[in-house]
């Protein structure tokens, strides 16, 4: 089924591509090959700003001059698809050891799917560029080849075609495959000096003129340049101060890079060392496009993270970045721009010199710190909950991914909504039919609250106040709240809020409908942004970014009634329930005042509010925990490590088998311990942290009330000092002499 998944995306790229008209496709491609692209036309390919490839990829590329434009464009394509198919495969097989049988049969099919969606490759097929066989030519030499020299000729061939490849030969000089790193090195020299024989002027003004490169192709302060230089030009760094910055930042990313980048070599994850010194490489590089930051996506398979709630946040980050644009991702504020605009280039930063990922000798590389779940009450019918593996979890998420998450969804929401359009003429009759029906169940009071608020200059600055202010800033103080105070109430909260607004998606595609404000002849005043052309209706900056017919459910008044039902059901205070109710009566008021919504509008947010808690309960369950009962300690001659879980309890067994490591010097055989195992030193240390983790959790899985009130069950940190290790531990784990 992956398989076919990858087939589909490969078939979609290819569609993408080719559908485009002949000028808009394979664009640099074209300008290099094409009837008027510079490997036709008499002088030095860098006459102009078109080509940026290297003297020896100017060289590859001339045969193909002869092509005909239709079928090289066909081919091109194609062949491009089959080179990311060839890459993730060998990606795949390269991932560290020990791989279940269940990952080796699933890392192939999604590591090409990844692959298809991510921004680098699709970049690369839209523009026709040669980046994807750098990065395949290197993973050939590491994983493929057999020998030093046929690896370092695939290592030397690539720095040939992007000179910051050359950072490979380091890391096989300082991994001990010198011999390899020597072959690269001449396979380089070989190369470059062959292009120089054959294109003397375009080689003196490529390395000399332009100093690698720098400077060809789009200005390097633009968005496109992910490096480090092209960073610190668009922060408005120029000169000697610039270059001598970059130079010292580059030097840094270099030697943090290739330190952890051995440190992972030598511990068996040489596919991880080659994607963070491919991190590096083009991090400081002078000029690194889009399409040239495919690493990035390989340093998935390094794990970070001792608890296995945390293993999916490295991933998540990395396939976000990659897979979506930084316009996406965070929001358009200028505080924001500085990393919205270098998402890529942090990622690569961050996977080269910050991501802290887990050695194999770690305990926690295969045995991570389980996650805590709770158990809601049972429910009224025996079918609930329909998805039992949906658990609740009471440890909070991670708050860069969830703040990620929560972005990436509202931007999908807001593009879906902006496309559900059927027309003006739709909408219109759609908002007759609606007043037909409120005046039949006289209920059309829309008009004498909007005149009315009109004729009072301080309530119609009130309600215009708060319909554009408070729709965004209760909910999300609502779940920045329960985040911090009740991490378990927290995801259920989110996941009834995320399904009411996927419900009243399908409102606004099924029901377009015009609000009183925007219907002809009905004498309705728009009290926020004034007298409107209905034809052309302009509201500032969101005339392009909403969709003006999105009115059927209210969002406004749905969002507002969830604020104040979470409320009710959350705050400890009688006074906080009352004022969380004041705020959707204030939202409705607001909504029909200003004659933004219909009063059905507001009935259909109330209906798909509901349908949000319906299917949360439905699918996980209710909201309330099950208390967990477990007498004090000593009650009943046991411990509070008596009642730790025993996946829990598991957990610490594993660890302590965990992989063996090198043991200390003068460290020798211990206890059961063979020769080269843990020393006695780490193990008292590694069961001592063990058991505390494991006193942690029975304090926070005891009590007499519910897990989700205690005070103090939402935080994973252990308050108080870490128990100290029983004497008598020690002496079973360490005998004497």
């Amino acid at each position: 089924m992956l398989w076919l998944v990858a087939a589909l995306l490969a078939g979609w790229q290819m569609a993408v591509v080719l559908r485009q008209p002949p000028g808009e496709r394979l664009t640099d491609l074209e300008t290099w090959i094409g009837e008027d692209g510079v490997l036709h036309v008499a002088g030095s390919l860098y006459d102009s700003d078109r080509f940026t490839g290297t003297p020896f990829a100017g060289l590859v590329l001339k045969p193909l001059t002869r092509t005909a434009e239709q079928s090289l464009g066909v081919a091109w394509t194609f062949g491009s698809l089959l080179l990311v198919a060839v890459l993730g495969i060998v990606a795949a097989r390269a991932l560290p050891g020990p791989v279940s049988r269940r990952t080796s049969l699933l890392a192939a099919p999604v590591a090409i799917s990844l692959l298809m969606l991510s921004l680098p490759v699709r970049n690369a097929l839209h523009l026709g560029q040669t980046s994807i066989l750098p990065v395949l030519l290197v993973l050939l030499g590491c994983f493929v080849t057999r020998g030093e020299r046929a690896s370092g000729v695939m290592i030397g061939i690539a720095a040939a075609l992007q000179p910051t490849m050359l950072l490979f030969a380091a890391l096989l000089w300082l991994t001990g495959r010198r011999r390899a790193a020597v072959t690269g090195g001449g396979a380089f020299a070989a190369c470059t000096a062959l292009a120089w024989a054959a294109m003397p002027h375009d080689s003196v003004t490529y390395w000399v003129h332009h100093v690698a490169g720098a400077g060809l192709g789009d200005g390097a302060d633009s968005l496109a340049n992910q490096s480090l230089h092209g960073a610190l030009l668009r922060f408005g760094l120029a000169g000697p101060l610039e270059i001598v910055l970059f130079l010292l930042l580059a030097a840094a990313v270099c030697y943090v890079g290739l330190r952890r980048a051995i440190r992972s070599a030598r511990d068996g994850q040489l596919l991880l060392a080659v994607a963070v010194t491919g991190c590096a490489a083009v991090a400081v590089s002078p000029t690194a496009w889009q399409h040239q930051l495919l690493w990035v996506l390989l340093t998935v398979v390094g794990r970070a993270g001792t608890r296995a709630s945390e293993r999916l946040v490295w991933p998540a980050l990395v396939v976000l970045a990659l897979t979506l644009p930084g316009k996406t991702l965070l929001p358009n504020f200028p505080v924001a721009h500085p990393v919205r605009d270098n998402v890529l280039l942090l990622a690569a930063l961050g996977a080269a010199c910050a991501a802290p990922f887990l050695p194999r000798t770690s305990p926690y590389w295969q045995h991570p710190v389980p996650t805590d779940y709770a158990t809601p009450v049972p429910a009224r019918w025996s079918r609930v909950p329909l998805l039992p593996f949906w658990r609740r979890v009471l440890s909070r998420p991670n708050l860069l991914l969830e703040l990620l998450l929560i972005r990436v969804v509202y931007s999908a929401y807001a593009q879906v909504r902006l496309a559900a359009t059927a027309g003006r003429a739709t909408a219109e009759e759609h908002g007759r039919q609606i007043h037909s029906l409120e005046q039949w169940l006289h209920i059309d009071i829309e008009h004498w609250a909007n005149h009315t608020v009109v004729h009072i200059g301080s309530l119609q600055g009130f309600f215009d106040y708060y319909y554009e202010t408070f729709h965004f800033i209760v909910p999300l103080t609502i779940l920045g709240v329960l985040y911090v105070r009740r991490p378990a109430d927290y995801r259920w909260a989110r996941s009834t809020l995320g399904f009411a607004t996927l419900v009243a998606l399908l409102g606004f595609w099924l029901y377009p409908l015009a609000p009183p404000r925007l219907m002809p002849g009905l004498g309705f005043i728009d009290t926020v942004h004034g007298v409107q052309d209905f034809a052309k209706p302009d509201y500032g900056t969101l005339t392009s970014m909403t969709n003006q017919y999105a009115a059927m459910p209210s969002l406004h008044f749905g969002w507002s009634l969830w604020c104040g039902i979470m409320i009710v059901m959350l705050a400890p205070k009688v006074w906080m329930k009352a004022l969380g109710l004041l705020h959707p009566l204030f939202t409705v008021s607001a909504i029909v005042a200003t004659a933004n919504h219909w009063v059905l509008d507001a009935v259909g947010g109330a209906l798909v509010i509901g349908t949000g808690f319906l299917l949360t309960y439905v699918l996980a369950g209710p909201r309330r925990l099950q208390p967990v009962e477990g007498p004090p300690d000593g009650a009943d001659g046991t411990t509070s490590a008596d009642h730790v879980p025993e996946e829990t309890r598991q957990w610490a067994a594993n660890a302590d088998r965990a992989a063996p490591g090198p043991a200390p010097p003068g460290a020798g055989p211990v206890g059961g311990c063979r020769p080269g195992s843990l020393s006695a030193e780490s193990l008292v240390r590694r069961r001592h942290a063990f058991l505390g983790d494991v006193e942690r959790m029975a304090h926070r899985t005891q009590g007499d009330r519910p897990l989700a009130r205690r005070r103090g069950a939402h935080d994973d940190r252990y308050q108080g000092v870490r128990p100290q290790m029983p004497a008598h531990r020690v002496e079973e784990d360490v005998p004497g002499p």
